[in-house]
């Protein structure tokens, strides 16, 4: 223990991750990877509310539903990630202020942990939608029919049939998800939100360690990612208890 403590002190390569400031980065590595995991985590919220509506909607809505959740998914799906975010950062908090100031409201200024998890939101949200409709998809249609000829009414379908089939096969694509949203925080660097990357930047560039902090940036991403894997791994084998056995690999 001795040793480990010694590695952490000024002086040393890794004193410069040490958690007391001025010389350690570590409380400030930890600001950063706690404003990652708080915009991952709302984003994805906000992702999977707009999913489960685009989901439902493209299936079983009307056609003006359909029409603009295609365009919405399409357009998302087909421009890239940051140029989506640049665009996004800066139209949100000028929609908004316009609907404010047309109501005879001040004008204000959008936390840019608010605005984040709103970009992220709507670029998991079309993601999110064609992996829960191709999970609807997969239910045997079937077992829908037999259900209705018993007189279940479609809220006991949903609930008894497709949506615990639908989440069996809907976790590992939401899983995938998950982690495309923790990483993705880190785009929101080119707009100056003080993620772990932004953080990991602002360290290396003051210190010239550059190796050093990347090194534990990709350490801390590898975390995330394991233990996000062990817990939608298990999240799968409790969503298909009592289904047939589909192998032993988890849900990433």
């Amino acid at each position: 223990m001795d040793a480990l403590t010694r590695l952490f002190e000024p002086g040393h390569a890794l004193g410069l991750l040490a958690w007391s400031p001025p010389d350690g980065w570590g409380q400030v590595f930890a600001i950063g990877l706690l404003h990652s995991m708080e915009v991952a985590v709302g984003a994805y919220a906000l992702g999977l509310v707009i999913g489960i509506i685009g989901a439902f909607s493209k299936l079983y809505g009307g056609e003006i539903l359909r029409d603009l959740f295609s365009v919405y998914t399409t357009v998302v799906r087909a421009v890239p990630e940051l140029v989506e975010i640049l665009i996004l950062f800066y139209l949100v908090p000028q929609l908004i202020n316009s609907i404010l100031l047309s109501m005879g409201y001040d004008r204000i200024t959008l936390p840019p942990l608010l605005v984040g998890i709103i970009v992220l939101g709507v670029v998991v949200g079309a993601y999110m939608t064609e992996v829960l409709r191709g999970a609807i998809l997969a239910v045997p249609h079937g077992q829908i029919e037999a259900a209705r000829a018993y007189g279940m009414p479609p809220v006991m379908i949903a609930r008894r049939i497709t949506f615990p089939q639908m989440m069996a096969n809907a976790i590992p694509g939401m899983a995938n998800l998950w982690l495309n949203a923790t990483k993705d925080t880190a785009l929101l660097a080119v707009i100056g939100f003080n993620e772990l990357t932004l953080t990991t930047l602002q360290a290396a560039g003051t210190t010239k360690s550059y190796f050093l902090f990347f090194i534990a940036a990709g350490t801390l991403y590898m975390i995330i990612s394991i233990l996000s894997g062990r817990f939608f791994a298990a999240l799968e084998r409790w969503a298909r208890k009592g289904q047939p056995a589909v192998g032993r690999g988890g849900a990433i």
